[in-house]
C-alpha cells in the first residue's frame, strides 16, 4: 500500500481565510477624532471636578476651574494615548488573528492602571476618587472609539476565483473529487479510465 500525497488546491483553500483589508486613511482619520475626543474629555473632566464639585484634582485649589500646566499635560497625554491606540490597533490588524480581542485587553489594562495609580499618591480620598474616573472615562472612551473606527475601516478582502483549468483537482484510482471555489463555481473531478466522474451541483 502506498501513500499518495494530497492534491493541491486553490490558493484561498490552501491558505485559509484572506486577511481583510484596512483603509489606512479613515482609520487614522477616525483615530485623529478620537484624539481631540480625548483631549476634550480629559478638559472636561478637569473643569468638571475643578469647578463643579469643588474638588481640586491635579492642582492646588488656588490655581482655578482649569487648574496648572498639570491639565494641559493631561490634554495632551490623552490624544497621545489615542493616536497609540490607532497605531496599536493598526499594527494588529496587519500582523495577529482576532487583533481586536487582543486590542481590547490591551486597553483595557493600560487603563486599569491609570486608574489604580492616584491611589498610590498622597492626594486626599475624593482627589484620589476623582482623577480615577477622569482615568477611567478617557480610556472608555478611547477603547469604544477605536474599537468603531475600525468596524469602518476594514473591510473583507474578496476571495480570487480560480479560473476554470488553473487549479484542476486530482484524482487517483477508486476516488472521485468535486471541487467548489467560493463563488460557487464547480469545476470537474479527474478520473483515470474505467471511472465515473458525474458533475454535481450542490
Amino acid at each position: 500500500m502506498t501513500t499518495r500525497p494530497m492534491p493541491p488546491g486553490p490558493p484561498e483553500r490552501r491558505h485559509g481565510r484572506a486577511r481583510p483589508e484596512v483603509d489606512a486613511g479613515q482609520l487614522w482619520a477616525g483615530g485623529a477624532a478620537t484624539a481631540v475626543v480625548a483631549g476634550l474629555i480629559a478638559l472636561v473632566g478637569v473643569l468638571v471636578c475643578r469647578w463643579l464639585f469643588n474638588v481640586p484634582i491635579l492642582a492646588p485649589k488656588h490655581e482655578g476651574a482649569y487648574g496648572n500646566a498639570h491639565t494641559t499635560t493631561l490634554i495632551l497625554v490623552a490624544a497621545l494615548g489615542a493616536l497609540v491606540a490607532t497605531l496599536l490597533a493598526h499594527l494588529l490588524l496587519l500582523s495577529t488573528p482576532r487583533p481586536m480581542l487582543f486590542f481590547d485587553w490591551i486597553v483595557g489594562l493600560v487603563t486599569l492602571v491609570m486608574v489604580i495609580f492616584p491611589f498610590s499618591t498622597g492626594a486626599t480620598m475624593e482627589e484620589k476618587i476623582a482623577t480615577a474616573v477622569v482615568y477611567l472615562v478617557i480610556g472608555v472612551a478611547i477603547g469604544t472609539l477605536i474599537n468603531g473606527v475600525v468596524h469602518r475601516a476594514v473591510r473583507p478582502r474578496r476571495a480570487v476565483s480560480t479560473p476554470p483549468g488553473g487549479y484542476p483537482p486530482q484524482a487517483y484510482p477508486g476516488q472521485t473529487y468535486q471541487s467548489r471555489d467560493y463563488q460557487g463555481q464547480n469545476y470537474p473531478g479527474q478520473t483515470y479510465p474505467g471511472q465515473d466522474n458525474p458533475r454535481r451541483d450542490y
